[in-house]
């Protein structure tokens, strides 16, 4: 029996089996779904500890019981159980911590795994804490300021915010209008907030949970502005949290998905700070005023590259949610006929109903295994920075931009394809696709809006382009030599796939090059050039990317496949393949345009497709499975594990507050008065 089966708690599980056809598609899997799951994992290891994480935190899920689902509650009552469940949580987190079974190298994966937990569905108003609070600390602070709030940060006996992003201001930090003014007579700076859209806004926890918080202000000493740098700010009191004096703090209100996040806003009126209350790892404010500036501007980039890494993995916890959901309900859902004399099939069967579902599963390993790969060449860079080494710093900036901007965006497309998949049932709450899709989403526009991360990155690409006779290439673009000798016929293989798509790559950004020249060359400034191209440049970067995750996902994948059973082998290969032939038709456009690929290599290349998606077919749930997620966790009553969708729709349904008497008070009110013709 699975953890996924031993979770089920509700009285519901007690009184029938799995669902038949649920049941048949497990038995006619040709793998070991636990083997699958271990390598999802990493080691046997990291899965004995996220089970034991989960253990903790499912063995007080009875705290949470309510007569009321949360569906149903006030956006405060919201907050206020989001809070509670945050703090059993993330005392996890601390106990886990005390007993030295979280070290600094988990660190990535047991926030990851608690933030996407059943008892945090609409989110943490604890997230920025770990995500932004903490790393930001250990990335600016400087040894003694670490040693100062570091444990105390741990600890939670202070939780922390960092408000950067302004009403007025978000992903151009270099216009943010927040200040922080020195003064050499009190050793002191003084913070404001001058202007109603230089208030912070969207600071996850600031609203009311937070009692600090690291503020990104332009720095002024000696009548000179130095640019933005970072302040430990406290806002509330420590024993009765009340704001302090020239503090206006507050929630944002209501949104799509995330509330109980509790995202706030942060007016600050001649606030006043210690001078050693300044992140000064790499840049300090001496005593009498002096600046003493960084060795490279760019060194902060370790705390956004972090977060950036933990969004691509909650994007693939995200995305194999709703997969899970969508696949297992399309096995148990019979719909319509195939053939006249047959019986109603079931929607798993329809290549239409795979063609949405099946490149999900396949993206979420491709995105996973792409981000593991990041986070070892950040630690890798990080490593080099620390001896001075600088020359890959502006890679790994450009490297996070694209695959926090392409994996994000993805996941919101395939979860949505995942609700459609459901079909109106889909459209439920307590599916959990639409809470699932509003929290996807919701990363396409937070730490960095992913159009303009792309951006980011084509800035990184043009520039490599244009010296690329004069330095060497570093490791991530180095396929823009070899794509440009690549003269090859076309080869519908894995490996003819990724050759195609670097020339499509090398040619995106050769083109955004000529454009900006011909732009320049006919009179505009190379800023105007660059906004009139933006469009192509945007492309770029994204072919860029997929070049990345393709070929990474393909070279990972055949390590690992190295190392597994016979029987496990063709499964994980065959989601290479699936991944690398779908994208490959998705750019057939660009392929036709730039490589020597035909009509006839098309027509085979959506034959080889199709016939991906029937062999991908018996092991459908197989694969869901091997992502172990947990009922609870999982929190959907179109996607627990034993399939009984229908049983658990109306259970659910009957939970409404509108169904607690047979008739409702606006019936005496108004109805009857308005069928009466008494109003």
């Amino acid at each position: 029996m699975s953890g996924s089966e031993r979770s089920l708690a509700s009285p519901l599980s007690k009184m029938k089996h799995v669902n038949k056809d649920l049941q048949r598609e497990r038995e006619r899997c040709t793998f070991d779904v636990k083997e699958l799951t271990t390598i999802i994992d990493g080691s046997e290891e990291r899965t004995s500890k996220r089970k034991e994480r989960e253990r903790r935190m499912l063995s007080r899920n009875h705290e949470f019981a309510g007569d009321v689902p949360e569906d149903y509650l006030s956006n405060k009552e919201v907050y206020e159980r989001g809070i509670q469940k945050s703090v059993v949580a993330f005392s996890i987190v601390r106990d886990m911590q005390a007993e030295g079974k979280s070290s600094v190298e988990d660190y990535r994966d047991v926030i990851s795994s608690l933030l996407q937990s059943s008892t945090l569905r609409d989110g943490s108003a604890f997230v920025l804490h770990y995500m932004m609070f903490m790393p930001a600390i250990l990335s600016q602070g400087s040894e003694e300021q670490q040693a100062e709030w570091m444990p105390r940060a741990w600890n939670c006996s202070i939780i922390g915010s960092y408000a950067q992003t302004e009403l007025g201001h978000g992903t151009f930090i270099r216009g943010l209008e927040t200040t922080a003014t020195y003064d050499p007579d009190s050793k002191e700076f003084v913070l404001n907030t001058p202007t109603l859209s230089s208030y912070k806004w969207w600071p996850g926890g600031l609203g009311h949970t937070a009692n600090f918080c690291l503020v990104v202000a332009q720095l002024y000493t000696k009548g000179e502005c130095h640019g933005i740098h970072t302040f430990m700010v406290q806002i509330r009191e420590l024993d009765t949290h009340m704001p302090l004096p020239g503090i206006k703090v507050g929630d944002i209100g209501v949104k799509l998905g995330l509330n109980a996040v509790n995202n706030g806003f942060l007016g600050l009126d001649n606030v006043r700070i210690p001078r050693n209350q300044m992140l000064m790892k790499h840049a300090q404010v001496l005593e009498d005023g002096t600046y003493v500036r960084s060795r490279h501007s760019k060194l902060n980039y370790g705390a956004m590259v972090f977060v950036r890494v933990v969004i691509v993995f909650d994007s693939v916890n995200y995305l194999s949610k709703a997969v899970t959901i969508a696949t297992r309900y399309s096995a148990v859902r019979r719909q319509s006929q195939i053939k006249e004399s047959e019986p109603e099939v079931q929607i798993l069967d329809y290549l239409t109903q795979q063609h949405k579902i099946f490149i999900g599963i396949a993206a979420s390993h491709a995105q996973r295994v792409t981000a593991s790969k990041l986070w070892e060449t950040f630690h890798d860079i990080t490593k080099q920075l620390n001896d001075g080494n600088m020359d890959r710093l502006s890679e790994l900036h450009a490297l996070a931009c694209c695959l926090k901007a392409i994996s994000t965006s993805d996941a919101a497309n395939y979860v949505e394809s995942c609700r459609l998949a459901c079909g109106g049932h889909g459209y439920m709450q307590s599916s959990n696709l639409p809470v699932t899709y509003g929290l996807v989403t919701a990363a396409c526009t937070y730490e960095g809006e992913n159009t303009v991360l792309l951006l980011q990155t084509a800035r990184f690409l043009v520039k490599t382009w244009q010296s690329m006779d004069t330095q060497e290439l570093t490791p991530t673009v180095t396929y823009m030599k070899s794509a440009q000798k690549n003269t090859n016929k076309w080869e519908n293989t894995i490996e003819g796939i990724i050759d195609g798509l670097e020339i499509v790559a090398m040619r995106n950004v050769s083109a955004c090059v000529d454009s900006i020249k011909k732009r320049t060359a006919s009179g505009f400034c190379y800023e105007e050039a660059w906004n009139l191209t933006s469009i192509q440049l945007v492309a770029a970067a994204e072919a860029h990317c997929r070049v990345i995750i393709i070929s990474t996902f393909y070279e990972e994948m055949r390590k690992i496949s190295a190392k597994v059973s016979e029987s496990l082998k063709p499964v994980l290969m065959l989601l290479v393949e699936l991944y690398a032939v779908y994208w490959a038709l998705k750019k057939v456009n660009d392929l036709l345009r730039y490589t020597r690929i035909t009509s006839s290599d098309v027509v085979r290349l959506q034959g080889w497709y199709e016939d991906l998606l029937l062999r991908m077919r018996p092991n459908a749930v197989g694969l869901v499975d091997a992502f172990d997620i947990t009922d609870d966790m999982l929190c959907s009553t179109l996607g627990s594990y034993d399939g009984r969708v229908y049983e658990r729709l109306m259970a659910e349904a009957l939970k409404s507050p509108l169904n607690a008497k047979p008739v409702n008070d606006s019936f005496h009110k108004y109805l009857k008065p308005f069928m009466q013709g008494k109003l």
